[in-house]
């Protein structure tokens, strides 16, 4: 029988989007009939992404490897049982999502999270914690880049998460890369770390302090406190620099990290909301100007009042002034008004500039806005500087000013 030749007459391209080769060896008999024979068929080879599993307890990786190994088909996993291990992993292989506890030895897990997140940006993280309060989890989860898991977990809902990580869906498009300070803030706490977080936005700059992962003190400038806390938390953009070990000299927060970062998140959900609304952008404008007044040496309250003295917004130094005294603070300003009425009455003095009570303590001030838009009433102790107050006041006046002015003009056009 003669050797017939063999012909490569072209290939096909599947639905699967990989090339199939096909041999075809030609026979022809003497009755025209053609028969193909497959000679080679290479197999599809499906690239897995991997899973890396990092905790120190070596039967908790083991555990969730071995209940997972269900989805071999749809991702490798991968354990390890320190953060040194999990970063050299992280330097030879591509890894698509990591899922670590927070509290390890040695290099622990907000360390390894920060080292992720300077050298591999796009990596997608899964925190295992003891959370202890579903509600803060739940915005955790909404909020942040992370996405958090409470131990003891359901492995099935380890496996949804997993499936959320590696595939592109809605719901989990955080990546590390992506970091906000409310995960940096979170991560202290779960940790039970003790650190400072010095925060800076523009000009502005703030310090959150940390001990066994409390938040213990926080402060911007003289204002100190959850207030500073509130602030430091809403500022929209920035940097941070993680000081590790340090110490607060003072304990001004005692509300437990949990209600205090719900409250914080609250507050900035809200004023999220009141962005189109022109009275609350203008009240934030104020409150952040004030807020960079009020640290000038000796200033220890500062409220911007209508021409009725009702309070529009205030800064306030934290232990100046107690709750109860506080809330007589807008009575007081309105007699104090009624007052300076009466009293110029009688001369016909109607275009008010300003007043100024002088104690041995200190100073009160009430200083009329141009345009009579309002007054600010400033009171600073002993310590500060008389004249330097009345040059530092009116370059704020007129700062004040454009924006109530700003404010009308808004107003009349609705």
């Amino acid at each position: 029988m003669p050797v017939l030749p063999q012909y490569r007459i072209g290939y096909f391209r599947s639905k699967l989007k990989f090339m199939l080769l096909i041999y075809i060896t030609l026979f022809k008999e003497t009755h025209g009939i053609v028969r193909l024979w497959i000679i080679h068929k290479p197999e599809l080879k499906v690239s897995l992404k991997n899973v890396l599993i990092v905790d120190d307890e070596e039967d908790l990786t083991w555990s969730i490897a071995k209940h997972l190994s269900k989805d071999s088909n749809r991702y490798k996993v991968i354990t390890v049982n320190s953060g040194a291990e999990a970063l050299e992993t992280l330097s030879k292989t591509n890894i698509s999502l990591v899922i670590s506890d927070i509290r390890m030895p040695e290099i622990n897990g907000l360390d390894l999270l920060l080292k992720v997140r300077e050298n591999y940006p796009d990596i997608k993280v899964i925190i295992m914690t003891a959370y202890g309060s579903s509600e803060i989890q739940e915005e955790a989860n909404k909020l942040g880049c992370f996405r958090y898991i409470e131990k003891p977990f359901e492995i099935q809902k380890m496996r949804e998460m997993i499936m959320d990580g590696i595939e592109t869906r809605q719901g989990f498009a955080g990546t590390i890369s992506e970091l906000q300070l409310s995960d940096l803030i979170q991560m202290n706490c779960l940790g039970r770390l003790t650190n400072g977080i010095e925060v800076r936005s523009g000009s502005q700059k703030g310090i959150i302090f940390f001990e066994d992962g409390n938040i213990v003190h926080a402060q911007i400038g003289n204002l100190m406190g959850e207030e500073a806390f509130y602030e430091i938390i809403s500022w929209e953009a920035g940097s941070f620099k993680l000081n590790k070990g340090l110490k607060a000299d003072r304990e001004s927060i005692l509300k437990g990290w949990q209600s205090l970062l719900l409250e914080g998140l609250r507050r900035v959900d809200e004023a999220k909301k009141e962005n189109d609304d022109p009275v609350a952008v203008a009240k934030n404008k104020i409150k952040n100007l004030l807020g960079n007044f009020i640290q000038t040496k000796g200033i220890q309250l500062l409220v911007l009042c209508n021409n009725e003295g009702k309070p529009f917004v205030s800064q306030i130094q934290p232990d100046v002034i107690n709750e109860d005294n506080l809330k007589k603070l807008p009575k007081a300003i309105l007699d104090t008004l009624n007052v300076i009425r009466r009293f110029s009455e009688p001369f016909d003095l109607k275009a008010y500039k300003e007043f100024s009570f002088e104690f041995e303590e200190g100073v009160a001030k009430m200083t009329w806005l141009p345009g009579s838009n309002g007054f600010l009433l400033l009171v600073a102790n002993q310590s500060s500087n008389f004249g330097l107050l009345r040059i530092e006041t009116k370059k704020f006046l007129k700062t004040l000013s454009e924006i109530l002015l700003a404010l009308q003009k808004e107003k009349d056009r609705a």
